[in-house]
Order: C-alpha cells, then sequence, then structure tokens
C-alpha cells in the first residue's frame, strides 16, 4: 500500500468494496443455485433408482464401482452442493419429516448428525420430541438431502431478504416446528431484527396474528408444499 496508494489514491479502498461485493454475489448464486438442484432431485423419481440399488446389492464391488463412477460424473453445481451438506454436521435444520404420499407435510428443527455423500441422505436427531413420543424418546430420522433446509446463517449477507407478501416456511414461536407464513413486513436492519409473519391457520377472534420470528429461522417455502 505504501508503494502504490499515494495520498488521496483511494484504488486499494475501491478495489477491496468490489471483491467483497463479488464474493457476496458469488455466495448468493451458490445458494440460489443449491436451493435449486435440491427441488430438481425431489422431482425425479425414486422409485426406479431404488429398485436398481436392490438389484446389484449382492455384488459389493460392482456397487463400489457404480458409486465411484457416480462420483466423479457428478457437476460442479452438485459436488459444492454435497460440500455444503457435509459441513451441516452439529447444526440445526428445517427437515420434512414426513413421507412422499403423506396428506400433509410437517416440517420440524432437527439437528444433524451425519451426512451420506453416495446415498445423499442426512441422519438426523430431533432433539424435542413431541408429547406422544413415550418417555420422551428423541427421534432420529434419515432423509434425502431434498428434505432439508439449511437455515440462515447470523452472519451470512448473502442471504436474500423475503419480500411482504411473499410466503416462506417459518419456526413458529415457542415451539420447534415449522409452518407456512406470508411475510407481513422485512426485518429493519438486515440479518440482526426479526420478520413480521402472518402464519396460515393461526386464526384468533376471526383475525391472523402477527407474530415476529428472527430472520434465522425463516426459510423459502418447498414447491409444492401441503399443510
Amino acid at each position: 500500500p505504501e508503494v502504490i496508494e499515494k495520498p488521496g489514491d483511494n484504488s486499494l479502498t475501491k478495489l477491496k468494496s468490489l471483491y467483497i461485493q463479488a464474493k457476496e454475489l458469488s455466495e448468493n448464486e451458490v445458494h440460489v443455485s443449491n436451493l435449486l438442484v435440491g427441488q430438481l432431485d425431489a422431482l425425479l423419481p425414486s422409485g426406479a433408482m431404488g429398485q436398481q440399488r436392490r438389484r446389484i446389492g449382492g455384488d459389493q464391488k460392482r456397487k463400489r464401482m457404480k458409486n465411484d463412477s457416480d462420483i466423479s460424473r457428478l457437476s460442479p453445481s452438485m459436488r459444492n452442493q454435497l460440500d455444503t451438506c457435509a459441513s451441516l454436521k452439529g447444526e440445526q435444520v428445517a427437515a420434512r419429516v414426513t413421507a412422499e404420499n403423506a396428506d400433509k407435510d410437517e416440517w420440524f428443527v432437527v439437528k444433524v448428525m451425519h451426512f451420506d455423500r453416495e446415498t445423499k441422505e442426512f441422519e438426523v436427531l430431533d432433539e424435542e420430541p413431541g408429547d406422544d413420543e413415550e418417555g420422551g424418546v428423541q427421534r432420529k430420522y434419515k432423509l434425502h438431502m431434498s428434505f432439508i433446509i439449511p437455515f440462515p446463517k447470523r452472519n451470512d449477507s448473502s442471504i436474500p431478504e423475503f419480500p411482504p407478501g411473499r410466503h416462506v416456511l417459518a419456526v413458529y414461536p415457542g415451539t420447534t416446528a415449522l409452518y407456512k407464513a406470508t411475510v407481513v413486513s422485512t426485518p429493519r436492519k438486515r440479518k440482526t431484527d426479526d420478520y413480521l409473519l402472518e402464519f396460515d391457520d393461526d386464526e384468533e377472534d376471526g383475525a391472523l396474528p402477527q407474530r415476529t420470528v428472527p430472520f434465522h429461522n425463516v426459510v423459502p417455502l418447498p414447491e409444492g408444499h401441503r399443510q
């Protein structure tokens, strides 16, 4: 700096600002791409893939060869998504714990225990099971990566804000369950304040109360969400 930046020359400051902006744009592109890839995975038929795995299950050598070949053919975006999934170990995420043929989707806050790159499955733990769980036993699930949505991180400035009127999935205050809601207003200070939301089916005295939810407990509403 003492060589190339002279008094009154703010070239380095401008360059730093441009690098920061480029980094934020790149991180935002990665986040959006990961969401799209997850939605595409959810649309792929699972029955045929499951049958194929069962047919070759007895031949471990062929299975290993197939897995190695699949990994090498992964697109950069998919490899990046797998890296992102693997980095979620120990963190809380939003998880759909109901099957494809369920009448409605149930989403809970769970803790990631493990991620298998080959099967693209998470092993997660419901740390606060409902009252119907016998003896209050914590329940574990194995879920495909398309059933998982990471929560925004408090220090991540690349996460897009949801504008008023947008439908989202959010943690209902005082619970570990997520429900569909509509954004009433966005945080006044980016990534530090709360959203003001109206939850579906949350009617009180003939009206929907407006509830505050921290920005890091609000995620995009999944395509085809059933409630």
